[in-house]
């Protein structure tokens, strides 16, 4: 009976959920373009993820896509799809890097070491602006116009994050402790969100 029980145990820790969670900002309204990620209470083998490339590129003189997730020492590519030179930088305190004036592609994709968020910009191009936010967990995703995302994850106890652009602290992060049980989840952002003003490149044809 010991025996069948831990057996039971085990198969109840490794099991599957594939969980939904809906995020609501402070006016009750689902919220979308938010980064969530679970990171679990105890520690949980998953199966190694081949090497993955991550990109970061620039088109029409915007960073594509506008918020990329990458797990921790994920490499990532700049590719430049514009016919004009683009100058990529990030002064953030999770990593610190430049890529001086190129087209097409850079020499080397660039490592993220460290956990948090980066945020982008283009020196020769000031409207210009990206987030990359690195995670040390294989759960994450980004919510959808419905203010949801789907994790598979194992049932379990975990942290729920959670970061949005319009955050007063662009490099703060929501916590809050969860117990994935069920197939849904609601979450409240903690903090109002500042608008972010939007500027429309034909204003700047000439560069």
């Amino acid at each position: 009976m010991k025996l069948l029980s831990a057996i039971l145990l085990t198969l109840l820790a490794f099991s599957s959920q594939a969980a939904t969670i809906t995020v609501y900002n402070q006016g009750q309204k689902v919220q979308p373009n938010v980064v969530v990620w679970l990171q679990a209470k105890t520690p949980i083998s998953v199966p190694r993820k081949p090497e993955e490339m991550f990109t970061m590129g620039q088109k029409d003189r915007q960073f594509t896509p506008h918020i990329l997730v990458v797990e921790q020492n994920g490499q990532v590519d700049f590719p430049n799809a514009d016919s004009i030179m683009h100058h990529v930088y990030s002064f953030s305190k999770s990593k610190s890097f430049e890529l001086k004036l190129y087209r097409e592609q850079p020499q080397a994709p660039i490592t993220f070491e460290q956990t948090g968020v980066v945020e982008l910009g283009c020196n020769i191009h000031d409207w210009m602006l990206g987030y990359i936010v690195v995670v040390d967990s294989p759960y994450y995703g980004i919510t959808d116009e419905q203010g949801q995302v789907t994790l598979d994850v194992p049932v379990g106890e975990y942290t729920l994050n959670s970061w949005h652009e319009g955050f007063a602290d662009i490099s703060s992060i929501e916590s809050k402790a969860v117990s994935i049980v069920s197939e849904a989840l609601r979450y409240q952002l903690k903090q109002p969100l500042i608008p972010r003003v939007a500027i429309g490149v034909d204003e700047f044809d000439d560069y």
